[in-house]
């Protein structure tokens, strides 16, 4: 048994040599180590973006929003990440910051996305499946409420457990479950409209 993998904290599965990697730097930057924190940003800004583009989807100006709020996240992970117990921790800390700071952009800007939010409401239409696939995706998220949009990116696109996605949203595994499973059904009616959904689990 002393040669098993090591296993990741969050999970309980083996930790990659990604992960390790990132925890090394996690510590690093922890000890005040700058070219650790710039390695941290090159790893992990993009997918910070992508998933601040799914959380702001459906915004008028939408690509610089999220590039705002990957930003603030940044600035925020740099403050706190010395508050970090747990460096295997990392993915779910920064998409947790992300959350938080997306969460209140949202209010912030809640009464302007009134009339946007009545629409995405609204079911999509037959032109929507003749779309290309990435253009019918990329509506159908956009088409998501805030939250269930952010936990479908983070399963589909981040690979989270629902553990991790509760933690992230600070919510239930229950509810993490719920939400997913209502953009599930909502993604699948968008990008199939004639078929009825009645199989989806999880």
């Amino acid at each position: 048994m002393n040669k098993s993998p090591r296993l990741n904290a969050l999970t309980g599965a083996p930790s990659t040599s990604g992960e390790l990697y990132n925890e090394f730097l996690v510590v690093a930057a922890q000890r005040g180590d700058r070219r650790a924190m710039a390695r941290l940003f090159e790893r992990w800004n993009m997918r910070l973006i992508r998933a601040a583009r799914r959380y702001c989807g459906g915004q008028a100006g939408g690509d610089e929003v999220a590039l705002d709020l990957a930003q603030e996240c940044w600035l925020a992970i740099c403050k706190g990440i010395a508050d970090l117990r747990n460096p295997a921790q990392f993915r779910s800390y920064a998409f947790a910051i992300l959350h938080r700071k997306g969460a209140d952009h949202l209010r912030r800007s809640l009464r302007e996305r009134d009339d946007a939010g009545n629409r995405a409401a609204e079911p999509a239409s037959a032109v929507h499946a003749r779309q290309s696939d990435a253009a019918a995706i990329a509506q159908a998220f956009a088409a998501l409420p805030p939250d269930q949009r952010l936990a479908a990116h983070l399963h589909f696109a981040e690979g989270l457990t629902l553990r991790e996605i509760a933690q992230v949203q600070s919510i239930p595994e229950g509810t993490a479950k719920s939400r997913l499973f209502h953009a599930r059904r909502k993604l699948k009616a968008a990008l199939a409209p004639d078929e009825t959904d009645n199989t989806i689990g999880e």
